[in-house]
């Protein structure tokens, strides 16, 4: 049976994005994401009204692939420390050692400071995958028998330090590497899984 193809504005999203992480968002035409599916700026123009509605489209599309890549991930692992672990290689394999991600997401923050309907869209995805991870960490702290730290602040303040890394790696490639990966993970996990960190109040 042969296999369907997906709808064109799915098609089209997953191109914006590929170009997007190839090239950077400035750099990318409509014509150039339409001649990535093998159709018209017309054909283009049908199902996204302007470039800044198959920006949003891309976002999307890469928030709901992140997210179900940390929860596939995740789900088949039993102890919580093992799908903490998980999700921060994953997300330091993502948001560090790709380089197109690393394009696209940079590109996201800068326009984020000044289109509103961005900087909502990445606030959303952040919230969705800070509240994975604070539940991840709470069950770690349950598990050991801890009081653990303010799993949310935690939290917040080691997905700042993965934006932190990740530019870096712009500038010092070196951070990709698997050994530096391996790495910083092993001292989010030591922070993260910690019983005794300061909470908001005593942060230096």
């Amino acid at each position: 049976m042969p296999r369907i193809a997906p709808k064109m504005p799915k098609r089209l999203a997953v191109a914006a994005l590929e170009l997007f992480g190839e090239r950077g968002i400035d750099d990318v035409t409509v014509e150039q994401i339409a001649a990535r599916v093998g159709v018209t700026k017309g054909s283009f123009y049908s199902h996204y009204r302007s470039k800044h509605e198959i920006i949003l489209a891309a976002c999307t599309h890469y928030y709901q692939t992140h997210l179900r890549r940390l929860h596939a991930e995740t789900a088949r692992l039993a102890h919580p420390r093992d799908r903490l672990r998980r999700a921060l290689e994953l997300s330091i394999r993502i948001c560090v050692a790709d380089e197109r991600n690393r394009v696209f997401t940079s590109d996201l923050f800068a326009m984020a400071l000044h289109d509103e309907p961005v900087r909502q869209s990445w606030a959303q995805f952040y919230n969705a995958v800070r509240e994975m991870l604070v539940g991840l960490v709470s069950a770690v702290h349950a598990e050991s028998g801890s009081n653990g730290s303010d799993a949310r602040h935690s939290v917040d303040l080691m997905l700042a330090a993965i934006e932190g890394v990740k530019l870096r790696a712009g500038f010092e490639p070196h951070v990709a590497d698997p050994a530096e990966q391996r790495a910083i993970v092993d001292g989010m996990m030591h922070y993260l899984c910690s019983s005794r960190q300061p909470g908001p109040a005593e942060a230096p």
